[in-house]
């Protein structure tokens, strides 16, 4: 069991706020500025979400980037794709964080405040999305380095807006705006952006109160489906990025 004042400073890369009734706020960024991810916030994140999700006080959880995107920029910082013990970390890692945000059991929602180009794997496991004018999808980086997209992304997309839309978002690199995201399916909302973080907290107050047990099987009900998804073909994702990632590397290497 977690108690929020244990964690809510431990983060640097994460900015977490919970009001009276239960809300927690957690504001991705780096500096107090838009996120840039990289390996250090990879492996942080795995422990943010542990411990959220090990906080039975809290009831629902609003999840936002800072700046003007929720994630558009990675750097390579703290990443190691190409050594198997490099990549052993990275793969644990990219099963745990997955599987930590199912374990969070109070409803979540996402308030995309800008751009996602990474990791939306991470929104796509929330229950409720809610997107700016100024929101777009991609999944960017993978293919730009050369690996396979398999961090969750590819059992992900195909399952919320279908397995043609999804395979072709993937292997595209599909650039989905907010009035299309919204009409297959990702987004819930469109909001300008300075009643975003109103509107979530609007609806996250809601299900905060519920009865405690009543949100928190809630979530666990709506999310069966998708912890069998992910136990079933994250690992062998990961892995598969894995290959590719050491075949780039095998190619770098020959010409350097």
């Amino acid at each position: 069991m977690a108690k929020f004042d244990t964690y809510r400073d431990a983060f640097p890369n994460a900015r977490l706020t919970r009001k009276d009734n239960g809300v927690l706020e957690v504001a991705l960024h780096t500096g107090g500025g838009k996120l840039v991810f990289n390996g250090h916030t990879h492996e942080q994140f795995v422990e943010l979400f542990h411990q959220i999700g090990e906080d039975r006080d809290t009831r629902a959880v609003i999840l936002t980037g800072t700046g003007d995107a929720f994630m558009d920029t990675i750097d390579p910082d703290g990443f190691d794709f190409f050594s198997p013990q490099g990549y052993d970390k990275i793969l644990r890692e990219g099963r745990k964080v997955l599987s930590n945000i199912l374990d969070i059991e109070v409803p979540m929602i996402t308030a995309l405040n800008g751009p996602v180009l990474l990791h939306s794997e991470y929104a796509l496991l929330t229950d409720i999305i809610l997107a700016t004018p100024e929101t777009v999808f991609q999944d960017k980086p993978h293919f730009e380095f050369g690996i396979v997209p398999g961090d969750g992304v590819h059992l992900l997309w195909p399952h919320v807006i279908g397995s043609i839309r999804g395979r072709y978002f993937l292997l595209t690199r599909q650039l989905l705006d907010a009035e299309t995201a919204k009409d297959y399916g990702v987004v819930n909302e469109i909001v300008p952006a300075d009643r975003l973080l109103a509107r979530a907290h609007e609806i996250a107050d809601g299900i905060a109160a519920l009865p405690p047990l009543t949100g928190r099987y809630t979530r666990i009900a709506l999310t069966q489906q998708l912890r069998r998804l992910i136990d079933e073909g994250a690992s062998y994702g990961l892995a598969l990025e894995g290959i590719s990632a050491a075949d780039v590397a095998r190619t770098m290497a020959a010409q350097g």
